[in-house]
């Protein structure tokens, strides 16, 4: 494990150098660039840095919003299957032509390793080319009828409105996965970007409306961190809106369902998990370890599939162990996600970096073992840590981390058992 440019990251100046038109600050409501009372900063992770001022929208913008998806939703409902895949596509064209700027607003706002940054621009540009093809493939259905004078024909038709809450760890393809599979369909959206990363969802409005999208179809409301409950209950609450769609977690994501429920508003939730890793006595050794490191410490831990808790079978326990290390100070490079050696770039927020921290000094006072790491570094980094002799009862094991932290717990029993 490499900890190549820290401290040295955190005064080196890095700039966030890409085409002006992708770096937007204002909302984007009805076709229009909209400014609010006042700004939030964006920072860069690595750095503490500011990079960017943004309209601090609250919920008369979210409202206006929601009234211009409401508006555009009956003409766009009315395009055909083929304009709008055309559409979709050409925004899919846009977002590859574009594929290194939009890489770089995602590595300086989310911290993410540039590396990992290109590739979730290609992923989230495959839903738009994917989305592009299913929107001319929205077929009905002709269903048996038990009466010899009906026919029972089903029809799919687009719901309305969708609000779409979006998380900061993939700022891009969280919001193309969401936005695709509903303007296909013929629905409207209002995007409420996590308030970490809101210049990844304002540039995709900017190619949005470079590649024809009409005014209304698409809407942008980033929010600071303070406006953001207010901005929520508008787009979960408001009677216009007919869809809701948000992944975060499971904290927000029940407060999101109680607000909808009023009135009684299609939902999909992609809420937090706590993913199990095990291993066998049977495992290939070095198939196991080259998994856990590439579930476990994936943009720093910060994915909604990371592993979170790794159950090793006694037999195989100790080899898993030795070569997770060797894998681990071979591989991981911490440093600003701009260097091209980095892997490990920081945790969103100093608050990240602190559950992280709490996780691993509750693990040691119940008799965890640090074999790798443990320590926080500047700003919001933190070590890779690994961490042995773990138990059912510390904190690791029942929350969610969201960091670079691998906890192993050695079972003498069979692992069938767990759950």
């Amino acid at each position: 494990m490499v900890l190549p440019g820290l401290p040295a990251a955190m005064h080196r100046h890095y700039s966030l150098d890409v085409s002006a038109p992708l770096l937007r600050t204002q909302g984007y409501v009805d076709g229009r660039w909209v400014s609010a009372a006042s700004v939030f900063p964006v920072l860069d992770p690595a750095t503490g840095k500011e990079i960017a001022r943004v309209s601090d929208c609250g919920p008369a913008e979210a409202k206006q919003a929601v009234d211009a998806a409401y508006k555009a939703f009956h003409s766009w409902k009315q395009c055909t299957a083929k304009e709008r895949s055309i559409l979709l596509r050409k925004w899919f064209d846009l977002l590859t032509l574009h594929k290194e700027d939009l890489a770089k607003l995602i590595t300086f706002e989310s911290g993410k390793p540039m590396r990992e940054s290109l590739a979730e621009i290609t992923y989230s540009a495959s839903f738009l080319e994917w989305f592009s093809e299913e929107a001319r493939r929205v077929y009905g259905d002709i269903v048996p009828s038990p009466a010899k004078d009906r026919k029972i024909l089903l029809l799919k038709q687009p719901a309305g409105v969708a609000s779409i809450i979006t998380p900061w760890n993939f700022p891009s393809a969280m919001i193309t996965r969401k936005v695709g599979a509903a303007l296909a369909a013929g629905c409207t959206v209002v995007v409420k970007p996590a308030e970490d990363t809101p210049l990844s969802a304002l540039a995709l409005a900017e190619l949005a409306e470079q590649a024809g999208i009409p005014a209304g179809v698409f809407n942008v409301v980033p929010c600071s961190r303070e406006k953001t409950p207010a901005v929520g209950e508008v787009l979960c609450t408001d009677p216009l809106v007919a869809k809701i769609s948000f992944t975060g977690s499971t904290t927000t994501g029940k407060l999101l369902l109680k607000m909808a429920a009023d009135t009684v508003k299609k939902a999909t939730m992609e809420l937090g998990g706590h993913a199990p890793f095990i291993v066998f006595d049977s495992a290939d050794v070095d198939k196991a370890v080259a998994g856990a490191m590439a579930s476990k410490f994936r943009n720093s831990g910060q994915t909604c599939v990371c592993s979170n808790r790794f159950l090793v079978q006694s037999g195989i326990h100790d080899r898993f162990m030795e070569k997770l290390g060797k894998a681990m100070d071979a591989e991981l490079r911490v440093g600003h996600g701009s260097e091209p050696d980095t892997t490990q770039g920081p945790l969103i927020n100093t608050r990240a970096a602190e559950k992280v921290v709490q996780q691993v000094s509750d693990a040691v006072s119940r008799g965890a073992k640090v074999l790798k790491g443990g320590k926080r570094l500047d700003g919001s980094f933190m070590e890779p840590t690994l961490l042995a002799n773990v138990t059912t009862d510390m904190l690791c094991m029942k929350e969610e981390t969201f960091g670079p932290l691998l906890p192993v717990i050695r079972s003498v029993r069979s692992l069938c058992s767990w759950n």
